[in-house]
């Protein structure tokens, strides 16, 4: 007799903007028949076999402290949480439970609240990183040239625009959020 398998990992990169994407694939997973377990590493979900059901997932970005008083008041308006992975908190909740849009963010203002706080977690060490290390190493790796500096130019540009992306993606959500605010 054939046996399904009861657990799975996949490997997902989402940027630090992409909080919703990640929401989105979680709750598409459960409704497969995958409950999210927990993420390790670089980005490795795990999964156990569920019954399909409609559940929202939730992820706010909390690396300051006073993390119990946090969470219990998650937990105290039904919110299941999960765990936490590089600053953020994952949270779930099944539909059924839910009274009407009852998400963790209501509005843009706790939306652009939180890309604030993700901004000075995550996005200002990795200005640092690019000012200093990035950028100055690839002005000095195209400027002195040669072949066997090719290759280390050619890494340092990607990382460049590895940065870059980041860095425009976060600026395109805070703008979208601002947009939508000041309406």
């Amino acid at each position: 007799m054939k046996r399904d398998k009861q657990t799975k990992t996949e490997v997902r990169l989402f940027l630090v903007t992409q909080w919703e994407k990640e929401q989105e694939y979680l709750q598409r997973r459960h409704r497969e028949g995958w409950k999210f377990e927990r993420i390790s590493g670089l980005a490795v979900y795990h999964f156990t076999r569920c019954e399909p059901e409609d559940v929202v997932y939730q992820l706010d970005y909390h690396a300051e402290g006073g993390k119990e008083d946090y969470v219990q008041l998650f937990r105290d308006c039904g919110w299941e949480y999960l765990q936490d992975f590089m600053g953020y908190s994952y949270f779930r909740k099944p539909r059924a439970a839910m009274r009407g849009d009852e998400g963790i963010f209501c509005d843009s203002a706790s939306r652009l609240e939180m890309l604030q706080r993700v901004f000075r977690g995550r996005m200002v060490p990795l200005l640092v990183v690019f000012f200093l290390a990035v950028l100055p190493n690839l002005w000095e790796s195209v400027r002195s040239g040669g072949e066997d500096r090719a290759v280390l130019s050619f890494l340092f540009l990607i990382l460049f625009f590895v940065y870059l992306c980041i860095f425009l993606s976060f600026g395109w959500k805070v703008w979208q959020l601002w947009r939508e605010e000041s309406r």
